[in-house]
């Protein structure tokens, strides 16, 4: 964590323009840096008047469409009072003289965040209570009517995977920092293998992984955290993503739970994730599920890519930016190898 001492910015800066602005915000304030996030970085507030969360761009040269802290803050808005539990968004400031780039501050949620999915520290019982939970948010996610949350112009519609293949082969084009044979092999056969689009649009949170999860004790899921790739797709899209990140290999960056027992752990296995969200939505990836999981193997990969360019610039907001980085090839060799199958 950054110290208080030193977040990055003028902190009575801040606290005069929170308190100028926001109705009960009183300064003075600290602000502590969050760890994990190779992205936006994050910081507890902790002011006169309570303790908050900023989340802000981060600073330096930036990709196009990259970083959207105003699209995370609108997605709150939308979701604030609905079935998907977030925090309570506050304040949008895009005037990037305040703290250096545009930020928003939203309500702390005093919950606990599980950043190994095997979940060690909980017993069986629980940690299928947690799975779940979150395949429960899933399934809330895919059934949400974007119309009536005020998103309907949050994503173009239709042809999800076929623009988002053309998205983050762009991206990480523009981040590439040497040769990933099987990133060149995807770019090249997911248009030929994404599924027809079947009309069916919903809200994609982009990233939903357990670590953007955050829980009380019991255990119950208290928000969906980092909606900064979110936008409007085809519903099945996060349950894709969900499977993949279960499938990486077991390392400190980016953990998952390939080689490990899951029946004994009391983690459901991706069969019993399919059949329970096809039997609550109607939706079943059917034979196009390899392609779902490439897919996201492949985004991954791009953004990792992305991650490691930040790095090597000097702007990336997490010390362990450089070890996610490196993870792109691996990532994509694991999408090219479920596609070729």
């Amino acid at each position: 964590m950054t110290p208080a001492s030193d977040p990055g910015f003028d902190t009575d800066v801040l606290a005069a323009y929170l308190q100028a602005r926001m109705p009960g915000f009183r300064g003075p304030l600290g602000a502590t840096k969050f760890k994990g996030g190779q992205s936006n970085p994050t910081y507890r507030i902790d002011a006169a008047s309570g303790c908050y969360v900023l989340r802000r761009k981060p600073p330096g040269k930036l990709l196009a469409s990259a970083h959207a802290v105003d699209r995370e803050y609108r997605v709150l808005r939308a979701l604030e009072h609905g079935t998907v539990p977030v925090a309570s968004p506050l304040h949008l400031c895009e005037d990037a003289g305040v703290i250096g780039s545009a930020f928003y501050l939203m309500s702390y949620v005093p919950g606990r965040v599980y950043w190994d999915p095997a979940l060690p520290e909980l017993a069986p019982a629980q940690r299928g209570a947690i799975y779940d939970a979150a395949l429960d948010s899933l399934i809330a996610l895919a059934g949400l009517d974007v119309a009536a949350a005020g998103l309907a112009d949050y994503g173009k519609p239709g042809n999800y995977f076929a623009r988002q293949i053309a998205r983050w082969s762009e991206q990480y084009r523009a981040s590439e920092t040497t040769t990933i044979a099987a990133m060149d092999r995807l770019i090249a056969a997911l248009p030929a293998a994404a599924p027809a689009d079947d009309g069916r649009i919903a809200l994609v949170h982009g990233d939903f992984r357990l670590d953007n999860l955050m829980w009380s004790d019991e255990p119950r899921l208290l928000a969906v955290v980092d909606w900064e790739l979110s936008t409007l797709g085809h519903p099945l899209a996060d349950l894709g993503y969900f499977c993949m990140a279960l499938r990486l290999p077991r390392n400190p960056v980016l953990p998952g739970l390939a080689g490990m027992d899951r029946a004994a752990l009391g983690i459901p296995d991706e069969a019993a994730l399919l059949a329970r969200f096809a039997a609550a939505t109607g939706l079943d990836p059917g034979d196009a599920w390899p392609f779902h999981l490439a897919f996201h193997f492949f985004r991954l990969a791009a953004i990792a890519q992305g991650v490691m360019q930040r790095a090597l610039q000097g702007n990336a907001s997490n010390e362990q930016a450089l070890a996610a980085g490196r993870m792109a090839a691996t990532i994509a060799q694991m999408g090219w190898e479920v596609l070729d199958r």
